[in-house]
Formats: structure tokens, C-alpha cells, sequence
């Protein structure tokens, strides 16, 4: 069959997603950069956040709790995610150049509600897919096969003419067993 779909994953495929950079730059200690990283950015509740069962402020003061460091610096810490989720501009030119040549885009993406919010109204190319699937929205995350299947059923999509494109292998991997 030919490839008539392209599904894309954004953070770390179209827009930058560098958690480790964005600790470093925030954060001079490294132990404090070290215990961000576990009990913010790799904690359950990250993934909750982007599952859609919690919501930012709810993780900005659990975040905050854990790490015994006020609120308004957590909150700064997520101001600091958005301003470093900035575009890709190779992948954005070969999304562009994908729906020129008549492919049909998909997005498909773990994200919080909040940070996708902000991130479709600063870039236009998000108009360019036909449809967008984020995981806070569907409450289900990658790579559990729900997901696929959600967008799948939800826009009639033919996995069989479909290239998935994600920077985590486990995403692929999973995408690849459901063909």
C-alpha cells in the first residue's frame, strides 16, 4: 500500500523538548538540577499531567511540596518548559512539505492541555494537520495501544498507509506492533 498518512509526535519531533537543558539553565546546583529531574520532570505525576488527570497548578503545588521549594518558582520552571518549546523549523518545513505533496497529517502527542493550548496559538502550522489527537485531552498516554487505536477509529485512519514519526523509540515500537 502507498503512504497516504503522517502522523507526528511534536515535543522532540516538531517543537523542542530538552528537559535536561531546561534544568541546567534554571538551576546552578547540581544536586538540586538532579532532584528536579526525579521529582519533577520523571515523576508519575508528570505523566498524570499529561495523562489529563491533573492539572498544571495541581502539579505546580505537589512539585513545589515535594521539593520544599516555593510555588512561584515551580511555576517559573513551567514558564521556562513553554519558552523552550520552540519549533523544529527541518520538521516544520517537511510537514509543509508533506501536506504540499497531498499526505494527510495527523498529530499525536502526550501533552498537557495548558502547554498544548499555548502551543497551537503561537504556530500556525498546527493548522496544517487534519487532525490532532493530545493525550491530556483522551486521557490515555503513549505508548499504551489505546492511544493509536483512538486515533485511529477517531479519524478513519488506515495504519496500513500510515508512517509514524516519534523521538521515542518505545512510542515506535508500539505504533509499529499495531501495524
Amino acid at each position: 500500500m502507498a503512504i497516504r498518512n503522517v502522523i507526528f509526535d511534536f515535543g522532540g519531533v516538531l517543537v523542542n523538548w530538552r528537559p535536561d537543558e531546561i534544568i541546567d539553565g534554571f538551576y546552578a546546583d547540581a544536586e538540586l538540577r538532579a532532584a528536579i529531574r526525579a521529582h519533577a520532570f520523571q515523576h508519575d505525576d508528570w505523566i498524570d499531567m499529561d495523562r489529563g488527570v491533573l492539572d498544571e497548578p495541581t502539579v505546580v503545588r505537589r512539585f513545589a511540596a515535594r521539593m520544599g521549594r516555593p510555588e512561584t518558582e515551580m511555576t517559573a520552571l513551567f514558564d521556562r518548559v513553554r519558552e523552550s518549546l520552540t519549533p523544529i523549523e527541518p520538521t516544520v518545513a517537511l510537514l509543509t512539505e508533506l501536506r504540499d505533496r497531498g499526505y494527510r497529517l495527523y498529530g499525536l502527542s502526550n501533552m498537557s492541555e495548558s502547554i498544548f493550548e499555548h502551543l497551537s496559538s503561537l504556530h500556525e502550522f498546527f493548522g496544517l494537520f487534519e487532525g490532532i489527537v493530545v493525550s491530556a485531552k483522551v486521557k490515555l498516554v503513549k505508548p499504551d495501544p489505546a492511544i493509536y487505536e483512538h486515533l485511529r477509529a477517531r479519524y478513519g485512519i488506515d495504519f496500513g498507509e500510515s508512517v509514524f514519526i516519534d523521538d521515542l523509540p518505545r512510542n515506535v515500537e508500539s505504533a509499529r506492533r499495531l501495524g
